[in-house]
């Protein structure tokens, strides 16, 4: 069991970290500091490609599921179940829409 809670504070504190590269994002594009933007952009665009190379899916999910046969949305991760299932679609949102602000402002528009 503690094998598992070592995991799920692992994988949560990432999560905490990419979603808090999300939020900046826009909050750096803003204030016209692109390359903060693209520095976290390039961050986020890397933890996508792991996902998309893991079948969609976090590695850490695969090492916190040797641990336990649950398998809820949030099994691997202290998260709510609500967000947990739903994170993908929350979070790919914000960073596209992250992108987009970025390219905006970054053009002057």
């Amino acid at each position: 069991m503690i094998r598992l809670q070592v995991v799920k504070i692992i994988h949560t504190v990432a999560w905490a970290f990419f979603a808090g590269c999300i939020f900046a994002i826009p909050v750096y594009a803003s204030r016209g500091q692109f390359r903060w933007a693209g520095a976290l952009i390039g961050i986020v665009s890397l933890e996508v490609l792991v996902i998309f190379a893991n079948n969609w899916r976090c590695p850490l999910s695969a090492v916190a599921a040797r641990f336990t046969d649950d398998r809820r949305d949030n099994f691997d991760i202290y998260l709510p179940l609500w967000l947990a299932r739903h994170n993908k679609l929350i979070f790919g949102w914000l960073f596209v829409a992250g992108l987009f602000f970025t390219l905006a402002r970054w053009r002057g528009w």
